[in-house]
């Protein structure tokens, strides 16, 4: 017999001896799915709906599958179970006829396939649009009136070719045609009118399949001459830029100024759909045709309103706009592709991808603007004479006739006396030989708005009177070439041609160097001289704790030193053995020296020490890899040994931040996808089309830049729809990240759960 999701199998037999009952159990794939209809989605693109089995009951998901009519060579449409009984399926071919069918999935395997859905051949579903709104008039001269409207809020799949209006006097039962031919513009001038009757009109939208369904009809309008002094109202009020706390309204001028032109506009907020309670958005009117609001409460909905100003006064106030609810989109924040297109000519346009980057780079060069610097070419630069007399000076770019120095000593501003001489023209300079002209040198700098200082610490009696005689400029230091060699070194001035240097060790003068930890070493001439001392600490007591790093053959230990030389006398130890059998290679840098354990077994896991030997005495580090768990992660792989086993992992190349599954993108916009990428060394990448290397040529581009890689899609069309991948690889693997793309036409929904581009 059958049960629910399983078979039953049950064995009876008479026999002599007692009765056995054997049951056995197994499960059953599960039932597939059925009424797999198709329908037209895009020239590229086939929408499927199917009926899920009555018994649902473990099944994980659907794979889908498609062939051109006839041909029988059935390609299957996605790669996991999909959990939904609708899908669309992109790539196809315009005006080729496809089938599909369909198949359950489940833990114990797949159903049979579905009944062949009824073939259908690829091409953009279209329809009539919708009717258009808020019909409002826009001028009456008393014959004639001038009435305006808001497009459909759907085209139908083809842009709206034109619109026809209807009218009839208020109580009137039939609606007479204004226009024969449709108008592109959402306007029309109603002429032929009676004085002192009141018309009502409604409009129809057409597209290349029809004319749509009528509008609502206008409240009743007056046919009589405008006088008022007051302008007419705005129209085409629309919403764009919708967030959290602020949306940007745009609107059209009134066609009716009154008595002079319009001067401003003021705008009002409405709460709810339905209220009529409107509250001011700003108290002095506003020049532009558009006006961002902030301020708004988020999630609540909002309706807005505009209304002219001249010098008479404030006109009637435009229709409300649609209900808006003050939510940012998902996904939606000031990063992202910016996008320009002419009006006369959509398919010319300009894009530009804002980013992270360049916002923080405006933030700089917003403050730079805000906050000008005056160039500095040098800071304090010191000169001393013979005489002992000092000369200090900067240079700045070219200045101003206006530009202002304060020259500021001590927290005191000074000018020029006996012992000092400030100077403005060809440099700013101040000399002296006393003792008490120690202290801080600030310059302050001003022309304009642009500002700047530099200051220059006098610390002591010393080093003042330094100046008068050759001395360091910097004193000594040491640095450590790529060929393991100590290189002490210092730099003097306001030497002549009688100066001698001489280097001393431990007080002793030195023809020839060798290591030790005292250096010294003096300039001097017959106005005197100066001395530099270095000490090198001790080596070891500067050696950081030992650390452990990944490599291609196995890991390394390592301990970082302050700077290395051979004097230094190193060893490893492996559970205090020297030698051990384990593989190893050892070796040093200026500031490290390691050991690399190839290969590395569960015989690896112990004590490691580094034995560094100065001269004097032995100094230790030690690192216990003994432990049942060991866990450690680095920029380029993982290594642990868990459970009695060893895992090392390399540098795979890998999307470090992939694209979202579905994005959609209206008709000749520019679609921009990017990927950050990584891996050691650093991977190849391909961009791949419904599972095809993509060529770059036409409308498509790539750049490619550290860790990051774009792909740009100009003008695209309906045929740019369709699986787009990106495939990173290199020695160590590949991974592939996948995004489905649906374009659609202006005035179309787009598809749902989608992420809107462009």
């Amino acid at each position: 017999g059958e049960g629910k999701g399983h078979v039953f199998v049950y064995v009876s037999l008479e026999l002599t001896f007692p009765v056995f009952l054997l049951l056995f159990v197994c499960s059953a794939p599960p039932a597939p799915p059925h009424s797999l209809l198709p329908f037209r989605d895009t020239d590229t693109s086939v929408q499927l709906k199917w009926q899920e089995p009555e018994d649902k009951d473990g099944i994980l998901g659907y794979y889908l599958y498609y062939s051109e009519k006839g041909k029988q060579k059935w390609k299957t449409v996605n790669n996991k179970p999909y959990t939904k009984n609708s899908f669309i399926v992109h790539g196809l071919k315009t005006g080729r006829e496809y089938v599909f069918r369909v198949k359950s999935v489940s833990r114990a395997g797949n159903s049979n396939y579905s009944e062949e859905s009824p073939s259908i051949r690829v091409k953009a579903a279209l329809r009539v649009p919708s009717a258009p709104s808020a019909i409002a008039l826009l001028l009456c001269t008393g014959s004639e009136m001038v009435v305006g409207w808001r497009a459909p809020a759907h085209s139908g799949g083809d842009p709206v070719r034109g619109y026809y209006l209807d009218k009839k006097e208020e109580g009137a039962d039939v609606w007479r045609e204004v226009n024969v031919s449709a108008v592109k513009q959402r306007q029309l001038k109603v002429s032929n009118l009676t004085s002192g009757n009141f018309y009502q009109f409604r409009v129809f939208a057409a597209n290349v399949v029809g004319v749509g369904k009528p509008s609502e009809p206008s409240e009743p309008f007056l046919c009589e001459k405008w006088t008022m002094p007051e302008p007419g109202c705005p129209y085409d009020v629309e919403i764009k830029e919708v967030r959290d706390t602020s949306l940007v309204a745009v609107w059209a001028p009134p066609l009716y100024e009154g008595q002079g032109p319009v001067t401003g506009y003021l705008l009002e907020l409405s709460q709810d759909d339905q209220s009529d309670k409107w509250t001011a958005v700003n108290e002095q009117p506003i020049s532009g045709t558009h006006y961002k609001v902030c301020g708004l409460e988020t999630g609540q909905t909002y309706r807005l309103r505009v209304t002219a100003v001249n010098e008479a006064g404030a006109g009637c106030p435009s229709l409300p706009s649609e209900p808006i609810t003050a939510l940012t989109p998902p996904g939606t924040e000031d990063l992202g592709l910016y996008t320009v297109e002419t009006t006369d000519d959509p398919g010319k346009s300009s894009s530009y991808d804002f980013t992270a980057e360049d916002l923080e780079r405006l933030k700089e060069l917003s403050w730079q603007v805000r906050n000008p610097l005056i160039e500095l070419k040098s800071g304090w630069q010191v000169e001393v004479s013979e005489e002992g007399r000092v000369r200090l000076w900067l240079q700045t770019e070219s200045l101003s006739d206006a530009a202002e120095l304060r020259l500021i000593f001590n927290d005191r501003e000074i000018s020029s006396a006996p012992v000092r001489a400030v100077c403005t023209s060809g440099g700013d300079s101040v000399g002296s030989s006393l003792p008490e002209d120690q202290g801080s040198y600030t310059a302050q700098l001003k022309d304009g708005k642009a500002k700047n200082q530099c200051t220059l610490v006098f610390v002591d009696n010393c080093e003042f009177i330094s100046f008068t005689r050759p001395h360091f400029q910097e004193d000594l230091s040491w640095s450590v070439t790529d060929e393991c060699e100590l290189v002490i070194k210092c730099k003097v001035t306001n030497t002549t041609k009688e100066t001698t240097l001489k280097w001393f060790k431990e007080g002793k003068e030195i023809k020839e160097v060798s290591y030790d930890r005292t250096y010294k070493v003096v300039v001097s001439d017959k106005r005197g001289e100066d001395q530099s001392n270095l000490k090198l600490l001790d080596e070891a007591l500067s050696a950081g704790p030992l650390s452990i790093e990944c490599t291609e053959e196995g890991f390394r230990l390592f301990c970082s030193l302050k700077y290395y030389t051979s004097h230094l006398k190193t060893s490893w130890l492996f559970k205090f053995v020297a030698n051990s059998e384990h593989g190893s290679r050892t070796g040093f840098s200026a500031h490290k020296v390691w050991i690399d354990i190839l290969n590395p077994t569960e015989k690896d896991k112990g004590k490691f020490t580094l034995e560094m030997f100065d001269g004097k005495e032995t100094h230790k580090r030690h690192l216990d890899l003994s432990g049942q768990v060991f866990f450690i992660c680095f920029d380029y792989g993982a290594v642990w040994w868990k459970d009695h086993l060893f895992i090392s992992l390399t540098g795979r190349a890998h999307v470090i931040k992939g694209l979202p599954d579905v994005v959609a993108i209206m008709e000749a916009k520019t679609l921009c996808l990017t990927c950050f990428v990584d891996g050691d060394p650093y991977p190849d990448i391909f961009w791949l089309r419904n599972d095809k290397e993509i060529a770059f040529q036409g409308h498509f581009a790539v750049i490619k830049e550290h860790k990051c890689t774009t792909i740009t899609i100009n003008n695209v069309t309906m045929q740019d729809s369709g699986k787009y991948s990106i495939l990173v690889s290199n020695k160590y693997g590949s991974e592939t990240v996948d995004v489905t793309v649906s374009v659609y036409k202006r005035g179309d929904k787009p598809p749902e759960n989608a992420v809107m581009m462009g």
